[in-house]
C-alpha cells in the first residue's frame, strides 16, 4: 500500500501540489503536516509512520519534506526499512525498494545536506562581510562639507539667526551632532560679539 506524507513549512502555504502528486501515483491515504522541517514535534509524520505496515511504501514529494537534516532523513529511512517498508521520493526518483534506489537515496540525501550547509555558510559569510563594510564605513555623517559651510554662514549672520537654536532648526540635526561640529570655542570665533550665542 502506498501511503503519502506531505508537509509545508507554515500555515499560509498550500500543500495541494504535493497532495496532487501523491494521489497521482496512487496513495491510498495522505498525512498532511504544517510545520517546519526542523520542528521535532510532527504529529502527522508520527501518525503516518505508525499507520505503515510491512510491505507498504511511504511516499513523499521531496526528501526535504521528510526532514531537514541528513541524520533525520537517514534515521527515518532506516527505521522504516527495518520494518520492511520502502521510501519513495517523487521529484528525486528515489525508491528504496531496490538496491540501486537505496544507494541513490544516500547519495541524494548527502547532497541535499551539503547544499543546505553551503547556503548557511554563504549566508554567514555575506553577513560577516556586510558587517565588516559597515564598521569600516561607520555611520553616515550628520553634516557634509556643504552643510558645514552653510552652518558657518548662519552662525555669522546674527541678525537673521540670533540664537543657536535657530541655526540647529534650519540644519535639521540634533544638538549633540551640531556641537560635535561646532564646539563652544568654534562658535565664539564665528560670532564673537554675540552674547546670546548659546541660547536656544
Amino acid at each position: 500500500m502506498l501511503i503519502g506524507y506531505a508537509r509545508v513549512s507554515t500555515m499560509d502555504q498550500n500543500p495541494a501540489l504535493q497532495m496532487d502528486a501523491l494521489r497521482d501515483i496512487g496513495c491510498e491515504r495522505i498525512f498532511v503536516e504544517k510545520a517546519s522541517g526542523s520542528h521535532r514535534d510532527r504529529p502527522q509524520l508520527k501518525a503516518a509512520l505508525d499507520y505503515l505496515r510491512e510491505g507498504d511504501t511511504l511516499a513523499v514529494w521531496k526528501l526535504s519534506r521528510l526532514a531537514r537534516s541528513l541524520t533525520q532523513v537517514i534515521k527515518t529511512a532506516s527505521d522504516i526499512a527495518e520494518r520492511g517498508i520502502a521510501l519513495k521520493v517523487l521529484t528525486q526518483n528515489i525508491d528504496t525498494s531496490t538496491s540501486e534506489g537505496r544507494l541513490f537515496f544516500h547519495m541524494t540525501a548527502a547532497f541535499d545536506e551539503f547544499q543546505r550547509e553551503l547556503i548557511v555558510e554563504n549566508t554567514r559569510a555575506g553577513l560577516k562581510a556586510a558587517a565588516k563594510r559597515g564598521r569600516r564605513g561607520g555611520r553616515p555623517k550628520a553634516m557634509n562639507e556643504q552643510n558645514i559651510k552653510h552652518a558657518e554662514a548662519m552662525l555669522k549672520d546674527t541678525e537673521n539667526y540670533p540664537f543657536i537654536g535657530d541655526v540647529i532648526d534650519q540644519l535639521k540635526i540634533g544638538r549633540t551632532a551640531f556641537y560635535k561640529y561646532f564646539p563652544t570655542d568654534r562658535i565664539k570665533q564665528l560670532r564673537p560679539d554675540h552674547s546670546d550665542a548659546h541660547k536656544a
